[in-house]
C-alpha cells in the first residue's frame, strides 16, 4: 500500500537536511506507538524527526495548534469522539498557513473522506510502514532544509 495524494505537495528544490517537528493525534496509544515506530527517526535519508507532540483529544490538538510550531501533522481518521478527518478540516479551514496534513484512514476506500478533510496526504490502516514513513518523509521535503 501506499500514501494517497489528495493535494498538491509541493517539493523543496535543492537537498539537505529536513528536520521537522511533527504532531500526531490519536485517542489510542497503540496506534500513536505504531506511527511513532513505523516513522523512526529518520524516515528517509534526508529528513529527521526532531520532536513528536502527542494529542489524545480534540482539545489537545487546538491548544498545541495555536500555541506550538509544527511542521506537519498526522490525525488518526479513527479517533473516537473526534476523528482526524474532521480536525483535518477544521484546521485547514481556520489556520491561515495550516502544516501539511497526514490522514489515516480506516481502509484504502476512504481516500475520498481524506480528500474531503483537506488532508495533503492519507495512509490507510492497517499501517504500512514503509508508506507511512514515506508519506513523511514527501511532507518533510516541502520544508526548507537546514543545511
Amino acid at each position: 500500500m501506499t500514501a494517497s495524494t489528495t493535494g498538491n505537495v509541493p517539493r523543496a528544490a535543492g537537498s539537505g537536511l529536513h528536520r521537522v517537528t511533527v504532531l500526531l493525534y490519536s485517542d489510542d496509544i497503540t496506534t500513536r506507538d505504531a506511527v511513532r515506530a513505523a516513522v523512526g527517526r529518520r524516515p528517509a535519508k534526508d529528513v529527521e524527526v526532531v520532536r513528536w507532540h502527542e494529542c489524545a483529544t480534540h482539545a489537545a490538538v487546538e491548544k498545541a495548534v495555536h500555541t506550538d510550531h509544527f511542521d506537519m501533522l498526522v490525525l488518526d481518521g479513527e479517533a473516537a469522539k473526534v476523528g482526524g478527518m474532521g480536525i483535518c478540516r477544521q484546521l485547514k479551514n481556520e489556520i491561515f498557513d495550516c502544516p501539511p496534513v497526514i490522514v489515516l484512514t480506516g481502509r484504502p476506500q476512504d481516500s475520498w473522506l481524506a480528500a474531503w478533510s483537506l488532508a495533503d496526504l492519507a495512509v490507510p490502516h492497517p499501517l504500512d510502514p514503509i508508506a507511512l514513513a514515506s508519506a513523511v518523509a514527501d511532507l518533510a521535503r516541502t520544508t526548507t532544509p537546514v543545511a
